[in-house]
């Protein structure tokens, strides 16, 4: 149960005065005056405005030293009157600077060693042994208290600006995810339907045969649509189909689908395939299928050839084209790059890869990925070309 500070300050204000209270009833036995009405006024002004101690620390911690000079003076049994002092030098050491500490610590001791001197007690070599050694550990403690608290203001501000982040990562992550999925496979229902058009009535076989590539693309990019907002509603763990997240066993399909919508598409495999990470696996189909979208969009009529090689310690990709048809205008490495070529960048780092991208010298334009196998790899930066 959480209490309200100022009624955790009055609890702790009525525990110092009754203790105050008892040991006052000792004070004969002590060897000191008994206490008197003025006295026992003394002790309650010496304790009670301790329950504001956390809203004025300087003021409160000034008040009950002048009230224990006073009852000290009146050469009441000083001990009982120590408490309050001792935990308003806590709480200034607690909440304001060293400096203001250091002078409410040096206070206390002053009235210390006085109330020594005016007991004429004996043993002032012990008096100014607690009047050095209690403010010091009270100062100690405070300042601790004080470091204390400022430290968990600080991590709770660092987590909340962490969360803050994360959730702007993941809020690119899901749009680069998207940017994927749907590019893709619009700019295949675009080529489609330009063709189904075009034929539309000179050749109802391949209108047909457009139609269903659509339908069939647009099926795939609602399923992998749902299958991300599934993800997101379960919180990542499992998709709502658990359908598993596309792999390089998937890149035959996406090859055939480019090559219906008018692109040649070559896929070369070298090197003997091994299983590899989902994560490097996703990769590499994202920046296969972000390139072959490229040539899709912006070299039409080109061919593109895409080469998978298995090498020790790493898998590398290349993706590249012979550039648009003659007497179709060529697009700039610039625009041929857009939010895809960031994403595919992202992708490269994130797996600790390189990726170079930028046209070619024989003509056309290149996407080359190299990423370590197995994912745990020291990460080699990534460099891009445009």
């Amino acid at each position: 149960m959480r209490l309200h500070p100022l009624a955790a300050d009055g609890l702790i204000a009525a525990a110092l005065t009754t203790v105050a209270v008892l040991l006052g009833t000792e004070a004969v036995a002590q060897g000191w005056p008994a206490l008197d009405p003025l006295a026992w006024t003394l002790v309650a002004l010496l304790t009670i405005p301790l329950v504001l101690r956390t809203r004025a620390p300087v003021t409160v911690c000034l008040a009950v030293h002048a009230c224990w000079t006073v009852y000290v003076t009146l050469d009441y049994w000083p001990v009982v009157g120590s408490f309050g002092p001792m935990l308003a030098v806590y709480t200034v050491a607690s909440l304001r600077p060293t400096r203001t500490a250091a002078a409410c610590a040096a206070l206390l001791a002053a009235v210390w060693i006085y109330a020594g001197l005016r007991s004429d007690s004996g043993a002032m070599a012990s008096v100014a042994g607690q009047a050095v050694g209690f403010p010091l550990v009270l100062w100690r403690f405070g300042y601790v208290a004080r470091r204390t608290g400022e430290l968990t203001l600080r991590l709770r501000a660092e987590q909340a600006d962490r969360a803050r982040r994360e959730v702007a990562e993941e809020r690119v992550r899901i749009a680069r995810e998207l940017h994927d999925v749907v590019a893709h496979h619009i700019a295949v229902i675009n080529v489609q339907a330009g063709l189904a058009r075009f034929v539309f009535h000179s050749d109802a076989r391949t209108a047909r045969d457009a139609l269903d590539t659509i339908e069939g693309a647009s099926g795939e990019a609602l399923a992998e649509l749902r299958r991300m907002l599934g993800l997101l509603r379960a919180d990542g763990v499992q998709g709502a189909d658990g359908a598993p997240a596309p792999g390089l066993d998937q890149l035959d399909e996406m090859v055939t689908r480019v090559r219906t919508g008018g692109v040649g598409v070559e896929l070369r495999v070298t090197g003997t395939p091994r299983p590899l990470p989902p994560g490097v696996q996703l990769c590499v189909y994202r920046v296969v299928q972000e390139a072959l979208t490229n040539v899709l969009k912006h070299a039409p009529g080109a061919d593109a050839a895409v080469e998978l090689a298995y090498r020790a310690g790493e898998v590398a990709v290349s993706v590249t084209d012979g550039g648009p048809s003659e007497g179709l205008d060529p697009v700039t490495p610039a625009e041929r790059g857009g939010h895809g070529l960031i994403g595919m960048r992202e992708r490269a780092k994130l797996y600790g890869g390189t990726i170079v991208v930028g046209p070619r010298s024989e003509g056309g334009f290149g996407v080359r990925l190299t990423l370590p196998t197995p994912v745990q790899a020291a990460r080699r930066g990534d460099t891009v070309r445009e």
